[in-house]
């Protein structure tokens, strides 16, 4: 038995086979392939060098294959099919159609503003498209190089396009405070730096880690604030705020969404902090860049999120909380 080594083999010499194997002539065989004929008659002693076997013998009517050729004959056609199908150009994506499980990075923050529309659009449009939300890591760029996630919906941060990943803004966001209707400062629309500074706090920390954006102001002036509790997640600190006298410093687009529900009222934070807020892009990596399924899911998320335009004073009156005699007391 000839052992054949591919890294030392011609594969132009199994497309010379294939169009030899399905002509049965080498002057038709190497019209199929578009080489002389003189050409296709040494690959094939080369074929027959390397394999062993003769392949193509000559018979009553013409060449006709060996048992061996003749066992080579379809695995090789499919293996060449697969080879170009391998090699092309992907076909258009068909959501209808199509069967694909992304994962994506996100906070329950960026899943409360855009899963529910992405959700309703992808039910009707892609069926066959699942998606797998996932909290990313403190290095969220590693595992989309890594492949284990596919997008990451967070603020950018400077310096990931250094590293292969791409970035696209989607919205802005501004920050707010939130406070149970009962609240001593829940009278005050802004509230001033002694009173932020000198009340108890809720502080949401997706990481575990103490600090962000509310603290590194503080420090700038100064100022410290005291931590009652930190928890990694944005939709359930406003349930503890509900029944507790902690402020909240919060993304306004949670807010809009709890202070109804939880009787909560809505306060500026004092303006020397600067909190000028944050924009929430998606970020992925080069190597899907180009992938025909992903391109679309991304053009899903961009259009869903391109829906909710930054938080204007107009939204801000929304988050008024309920009348007092409607409002829910907590003691």
């Amino acid at each position: 038995m000839n052992e054949v080594h591919l890294g030392a083999f011609d594969l132009n010499l199994l497309v010379a086979l294939d169009a030899l194997l399905a002509e049965r002539s080498v002057t038709r065989a190497a019209g199929r392939i578009g080489i002389t004929q003189s050409a296709a008659s040494h690959a094939l002693s080369r074929l027959r060098k390397l394999t062993g076997d003769e392949l193509l013998v000559r018979g009553r009517d013409g060449m006709v294959p060996t048992i061996r050729a003749e066992a080579m004959r379809a695995p090789l056609r499919r293996a060449l099919e697969e080879i170009t199908g391998t090699l092309s150009s992907p076909g258009a994506f068909d959501p209808k159609t199509a069967r694909l499980r992304a994962f994506i990075g996100a906070s329950d923050y960026a899943e409360l503003v855009l899963l529910p529309g992405i959700m309703a659009r992808l039910v009707c449009e892609a069926p066959g498209v699942e998606l797998r939300v996932i909290m990313p890591g403190q290095d969220p760029a590693s595992e989309l190089a890594a492949g284990k996630l596919d997008f990451v919906l967070m603020p950018s941060l400077p310096g990931d396009e250094s590293q292969g990943i791409r970035a696209r803004k989607l919205f802005n966001d501004r920050f707010v405070c939130i406070a149970r209707h009962g609240h001593p400062l829940a009278k005050t629309k802004t509230l001033s730096l002694s009173s932020f500074a000198g009340a108890a706090h809720a502080l949401i920390s997706p990481w575990g880690m103490e600090g962000g954006y509310v603290d590194d102001a503080l420090a700038r002036l100064g100022l410290q604030r005291k931590v009652s509790i930190a928890v990694p997640h944005f939709l359930v600190a406003p349930h503890i705020v509900a029944s507790s006298d902690l402020l909240l410093t919060v993304a306004g687009r949670v807010a809009e969404v709890v202070v109804g529900p939880l009787g909560l009222v809505v306060l500026a934070p004092p303006q020397e902090l600067g909190l000028t807020g944050f924009t929430l892009s998606i970020l992925w990596h080069e190597r899907t860049h180009d992938d025909p399924a992903r391109r679309w899911l991304r053009d899903v998320i961009v259009a869903e999120a391109s829906k909710h335009s930054t938080v204007t004073s107009a939204a801000a009156t929304r988050l008024r909380a309920p009348k007092a005699s409607k409002a829910k007391t907590f003691r």
